[in-house]
């Protein structure tokens, strides 16, 4: 196990190339500190779980480097969640979409869903980024107790057990990312985080306003044309 801070020479090259390797990293994000693999490493995946303690049914989050990295993970897009997501990404906000058959069982939820998000941190974001722009992540804590706001929690917690911690300083945030899914013509809240309810459905319901007076408008004027 190493034990990096952001000052030491290499640390987020040493760390990328842990998770390249199929390590298992612990690193700042724009909530709490995350733990996370490569979706590409199927054993590291695993390995998260086993970490946390963590039921395996229960899919991994995963983060992405750019918006347009999720229509590679996902067949159905959905873009009227995603114009939704676009008011709070980068940030703390997981939305649920149908996945593709290219993502790991290890974040695919039974119903076929898989949960994902953009962070506003340099770090996550770059990780996610030279690890093909897309990665699972979980609090890094042990699956009950609180997530870790601070690297010297998880080295405390969990340290033997990762292959690199990334001490980035104190976490942004203390709660977790706000999670919803579409449901028809509403938005639910699966669990409210960072973002609380009231601010999701202000944003999707004038969203739906605007797009109705736009479709009303359009409808007014085409007869003239």
């Amino acid at each position: 196990m190493s034990y990096l801070s952001l000052e030491d020479k290499r640390a987020l090259e040493t760390a990328i190339a842990t998770m390249q390797g199929g390590g298992v990293i612990a690193f700042p994000t724009d909530t709490v500190y995350g733990i996370g693999a490569s979706l590409s490493h199927r054993d590291a995946l695993t390995r998260v779980y086993d970490i946390k303690g963590r039921s395996h049914e229960k899919p991994l989050p995963v983060l992405v480097s750019r918006a347009d990295v999720i229509y590679r993970l996902t067949d159905q897009p959905d873009p009227e969640l995603l114009r939704l997501a676009s008011h709070f990404w980068p940030g703390p906000l997981t939305i649920i979409l149908k996945a593709g058959d290219t993502l790991p069982t290890e974040v695919i939820a039974p119903d076929g869903t898989f949960g994902v998000r953009i962070p506003d941190h340099s770090i996550a974001l770059t990780i996610a980024q030279h690890n093909g722009g897309a990665i699972a992540v979980s609090s890094a804590n042990r699956s009950g107790k609180p997530p870790a706001c601070h690297a010297e929690e998880i080295l405390q917690a969990l340290g033997g057990e990762i292959d690199v911690i990334l001490d980035g300083g104190i976490a942004p945030r203390s709660l977790a990312s706000t999670v919803i899914r579409r449901e028809g013509d509403t938005i639910t809240v699966i669990r409210e985080g960072a973002i609380s309810n009231e601010t999701i459905q202000e944003a999707w319901n004038e969203m739906r306003v605007t797009d109705e007076i736009a479709s009303t408008a359009g409808t007014r004027t085409s007869p003239g044309r």
